[in-house]
């Protein structure tokens, strides 16, 4: 029995790298606020670059609270998509070339979403990563945790629930 070669790295990454564009460009809120992901094999980074348009209050300055929250919850839906679909994406059952074309697949939906502001976020660059503590097929729970510059001490955390779309993916 023969098997089939592995395919070439380059290949894998750039299956993955299609993947990641085409979810985080299908929102163009994401775009608006400056929001772009940093993949280390399936782990994500979320990096929000620092912009004057995201501070709330300029006396102190901080950033929005709403910024924030929203930060962290594109970190989570992205995140959790991103593991949702990744068999699919290590498979090449997903095809890139459809999601480059615009189609692509539900995201989840919120059903609750609560923030915890433990400190102003600083007028910088702000990180954040998601942990996805379950996932079924209808329903998943994320935690999501900001900082700035030290990741052991996070500006803001979120514990979210979804409710996962319907659909042929893992």
């Amino acid at each position: 029995m023969t098997r089939k070669p592995p395919e070439p790295v380059q290949v894998v990454k750039q299956r993955r790298d299609a993947a990641l564009n085409a979810l985080v460009g299908g929102v163009p809120y994401i775009q608006y606020l400056g929001v772009t992901f940093d993949r280390r094999g399936d782990e994500l980074t979320a990096n929000l670059a620092f912009d004057d348009k995201l501070i709330g209050n300029p006396l102190l300055p901080a950033i929005h609270g709403g910024v924030t929250a929203a930060f962290l919850e594109i970190t989570a839906m992205i995140s959790l998509s991103w593991s949702w679909l990744w068999e699919d994406i290590e498979s090449g059952r997903l095809d890139v070339d459809t999601l480059a074309a615009g189609q692509l697949p539900r995201l989840p939906k919120t059903i609750d979403f609560t923030v915890d502001y433990l400190r102003s976020g600083l007028p910088r660059d702000a990180y954040a990563r998601a942990r996805v503590n379950r996932s079924g097929r209808r329903y998943a729970s994320v935690h999501v945790e900001a900082w700035q510059d030290n990741r052991d001490r996070p500006y803001a955390q979120a514990n979210a629930h979804f409710l996962m779309p319907r659909g042929t993916a893992a």
